[in-house]
């Protein structure tokens, strides 16, 4: 349909509107920029009609003058339409709606979490509300312990269903419910216990009052006025979700959800807001150090960089370590540091080489990788070999809502608007639309699959080929076996059905046939005539950053160590021994006089370094990474840490004589980065420069409500510093500067005028739910080309054969545990699981093995005991470790190992 016949005229207080006329009124008044209150209805999850709070006056035409009530979010935009928001009845419908609703609130503001940023409070000013009446008993709750994330105050309800509408019918969940007899409403868990959704989190934003508060910002609580925010991008994995972190007495207190309409939108898993608190550890590196007599003395900066220069200087074969967790600036200095032939990227070779088969297929295909909001557009899926829930947790939520794409065509037939969430569910009945899984065992998305395959990582790339091959009969793949051949034919008719079918996979099983074979089918699709999407999911937050950087690995800078020769290693952000074999690291850093390692925290590289650098984690750092769509992304220092930790790249760039007598600032590195890498061009554009202004004034990072600035230094003087400068950003340190909407990228927190919750989002969008004002933030690097003659890839794997008695192990990866920093966050440490392995309930079995049984493996040469758990749909012949976990650092996957009861010879 085209945008003029979806446009209406309406008259809102006799004053001309021209608007989008497939929206409801509520959201029609909050994109045109007027205030409405409202509590239930939520732009991401869309209107119940359950708060009744959004009450304005409709008209049936010019003659009416008195017209009726109606609740804004249920009321569809028509054309000529005449409505009124400052009707006398609508204020006082509103304002008695909400007394009401307080009848029960316990009225504890200045100690409530929510305070100063609680939407309840924002509209309760908006609605004129200002004097209690109800002086009768109010009804009381016992509260729930819900887990190490989430606070629970259900006496601050007013019965909105926000947290039960996303947690259950946005996310999936199943342990949050409503429970209610009469007018006694509860919001909790048939019983108290940790909530099992990694998107519980969001609870905290989605309500609108404090029921559900941030846990971990309880311990070290801060009213938000107080607080130094910066705009950032998350690093707990490889999809770029935008967050806001925010600092309080040198430490961080929370991460919040920043809206970027192309990726996370409104929400973060819990990975990613939880996973910040190893920022504040006690074994943070802050300090540079010396290795002296098998302890680490500290020393002063400026001695730290004289001593590595002069290492640098006397030794002409120093080599550089890089990593996926450092940013591009970072990584592209130290390369520039030793040279290109002696930097090499920080991942083993068959991670690396994977990653680099994933941008060849991205820069040269021919489909489409969408964004993380994009893929919440597509009616079909098909994800091959990749546990989404785990790896990418956002990623997973996106595909919950394409799940429902193809059904919502039910309600559209009888003519339910998108926006009526409980009628298109009604219509709807909990139906999904294709949605097939092929995985290496049951994931946490099966629940929404119409179709599942549990096999070998090789088995599935066959798998993925059969599919393929019946896509474009052209090409020379078969299936296995009838059966299987069956299932392929189901999933490609389904694709092939679809308007626009999307196509997962990543390299979480470190298999080149499964990305391969997702490209074939991708690619078959994209011939067919079909709109298809291509996503990749990778191991972290800057994998494609790093791996555009350098072609070498860990295996070849093994293979160059020489005991013949002393040489020198610089470490970037990296623990060797999480990556590779604990006796060839052990080895290969013996072979160096010296081990420069810059790091965030105490690890295993770090202590068998010989000089420390502290470096600046992403809330002490600027930089930019890039997301595993290929979008380029900025992130800010959120503040000026006390001590010595500072952005890797400034540790570098003082290293270096080319920068001895330039500035070092952000620009520099970046101005420098593109020009050797001209195709990384589009950096330059990802936010403005460090001087860029806004009415000749900085962005201030701080409200200006912020406050205690002279008590924050009074045990050093009682007079108000100077704020640090920042050479870097277009920000400052200060609650001083440009007031209104900055450009998004530089955005650090949400105000707007009465709005002083989440909500004022609204206020930043161009129309609600929409794009940001300015574009949202990022530039991708990637873009497909239709007439690309990217070739179809021909390998097709035979099956594993494990010998008698031998196991295939896979990597088994938890939101919770497999990232190496966030695990070192106390609330998620709460979450991760003890090491163990997993077994095939048969192969168990035959070996009489029951659940818990204590087994022998060997892992590198070591022989370790662990507890066996049974793992559905885990194919015969393999087993599984948890990733990421100390037990089971230093493994590459997937690997060949015997198994036996502990104890039997």
């Amino acid at each position: 349909m085209s945008l003029e016949l979806m446009m209406a005229k309406i008259f809102i207080d006799d004053k001309p509107y021209e608007v989008d006329g497939s929206k409801n009124l509520l959201e029609t008044a909050l994109s045109i920029g007027l205030n409405l209150p409202y509590f239930c209805w939520h732009p991401a999850m869309h209107s119940v009609g359950a708060c009744r709070q959004c009450a304005i006056i409709k008209y049936k035409d010019d003659d009416d003058k008195k017209g009726k009530l109606v609740m804004a979010c249920m009321e569809p935009v028509a054309d000529n339409l005449h409505i009124s928001i400052e009707a006398p009845e609508a204020h006082a419908f509103r304002a008695g709606n909400v007394e009401a609703l307080m009848t029960n609130h316990p009225h504890d503001c200045p100690v409530c979490d929510e305070g100063g940023e609680c939407h309840l409070q924002d509209m309760t000013v908006m609605t004129g509300h200002n004097e209690r009446r109800y002086c009768y008993t109010k009804r009381t709750h016992n509260n729930q312990y819900l887990g190490p994330f989430v606070n629970h105050e259900m006496n601050r309800c007013i019965q909105c269903y926000r947290c039960v509408r996303f947690y259950k019918d946005y996310a999936g969940g199943k342990d949050l419910d409503v429970f209610a007899a009469h007018n006694d409403v509860y919001f909790g868990r048939q019983e108290e216990g940790v909530l099992e959704s990694e998107f519980s989190g969001n609870l905290v934003e989605v309500c609108p009052t404090g029921v559900f508060t941030d846990k971990t910002l309880k311990k070290h609580y801060t009213r938000k006025w107080d607080l130094t925010n910066a705009p950032s991008v998350c690093h707990q994995c490889s999809l770029g979700c935008n967050i806001i972190a925010s600092e309080r007495y040198g430490t961080i207190r929370r991460v919040l959800s920043r809206f970027n309409g192309d990726v996370n939108g409104y929400f973060l898993c819990d990975r990613g807001r939880f996973g910040y608190e190893y920022i504040n550890s006690k074994n943070r590196i802050i300090t540079p150090a010396r290795l002296v007599n098998g302890s680490f003395a500290a020393i002063t900066a400026g001695d730290a960089v004289q001593e590595i220069k002069a290492i640098i200087n006397t030794e002409n074969n120093t080599i550089g370590i890089g990593s996926p967790k450092a940013s591009m600036e970072s990584n592209f200095l130290l390369r520039e540091l030793v040279g290109p032939a002696n930097f090499y990227a920080g991942v083993p070779a068959r991670e690396g080489k994977l990653i680099r088969q994933v941008i060849a297929i991205l820069d040269n295909g021919k489909v489409k990788t969408p964004s993380l909001s994009e893929a919440k557009t597509y009616d079909a899926v098909f994800i091959l070999g990749e546990d989404l829930t785990n790896t990418a947790p956002m990623l997973a939520l996106s595909l919950r809502q394409a799940a429902k794409n193809e059904p919502n065509e039910i309600a559209r037939a009888v003519k339910i608007p998108d926006w009526n969430d409980a009628a298109t569910r009604e219509a709807v009945q909990g139906a999904t639309g294709p949605f097939f899984i092929a995985a290496a065992h049951d994931t946490k998305l099966d629940d929404i699959a119409t179709g599942i395959y549990h096999a070998s990582p090789d088995q599935i790339a066959g798998f993925g080929n059969a599919v393929a091959g019946n896509i474009n009969r052209q090409l020379n793949f078969v299936a296995a076996d009838a059966e299987i051949e069956k299932l392929s034919d189901t999933i490609s008719a389904a694709l092939l059905a679809a308007k626009k079918p999307l196509i997962v996979a990543g390299t979480s099983l470190y298999n080149e046939a499964i990305v391969q074979a997702a490209a074939n089918i991708a690619y078959a699709l994209k011939d067919r005539g079909k709109d298809a999407g291509l996503i990749y999911i990778l191991p972290e937050a800057n994998s494609i950053g790093s791996a555009l950087l350098a072609d070498q690995y860990l295996e070849d800078a093994f293979a160059q160590a020489s005991p013949k020769e002393a040489k020198s290693v610089i470490i970037l952000e990296n623990d060797l021994y999480q990556r590779m074999d604990k006796t060839a690291t052990d080895t290969f850093l013996q072979y160096f006089t010296n081990v420069i390692s810059l790091d965030y925290l105490e690890n295993a590289t770090t202590r068998n370094s010989t000089l420390l650098l502290p470096a600046g984690t992403f809330a002490e750092a600027d930089g930019t990474i890039i997301s595993n769509e290929g979008r380029a992304q900025r992130f800010y220092q959120v503040h000026v840490p006390k001590n010595d930790v500072r952005s890797s790249w400034k540790w570098l760039a003082e290293l270096m004589a080319a920068y001895d007598s330039s500035p070092i600032n952000l620009d520099a590195v970046i101005d420098r980065l593109t020009a050797a890498f001209p195709a990384l061009q589009a950096i330059q554009y990802v936010a403005p420069s460090a001087g860029f202004r806004e009415d000749t004034q900085k962005i201030p990072r701080s409200p200006q409500r912020y406050s205690g600035r002279t008590a924050i230094n009074a045990d050093m003087h009682v007079s108000e510093p100077r704020p640090p400068a920042d050479p870097d950003s277009a920000l400052s340190y200060t609650m001083e500067g440009y007031v209104g909407i900055p450009p998004p990228a530089l955005t650090p927190f949400y105000w707007s005028p009465g709005w002083n919750s989440a909500q004022a989002i609204n206020k930043y969008q161009i129309e609600v739910g929409g794009e940001l004002h300015g574009g949202n933030p990022g530039k991708r690097l990637f873009e497909p080309d239709p007439n690309s003659k990217a070739a179809y890839f021909n390998s097709t794997p035979s099956a594993c054969s494990p010998k008698e008695g031998q196991y295939m192990v896979l990597p088994l990866y938890h939101i919770f545990g497999s990232d190496e920093l966030s695990a070192q966050s106390p609330a998620v440490a709460e979450r991760v699981p003890q090491p163990y392995i997993a077994l095939n309930d048969s192969d168990a079995g035959k070996a009489g093995i029951v659940e818990g049984a204590i087994i022998e493996i060997l892992l590198s040469g070591n022989k370790k005991w662990l507890p066996v758990k049974l793992k559905m749909g885990l194919p015969q012949g393999t087993a599984g470790l948890p990733k990421g976990l100390q037990e089971t650092a230093g493994i590459i996957y997937p690997f060949y190992t015997t198994i036996k009861i502990a104890g039997n010879d």
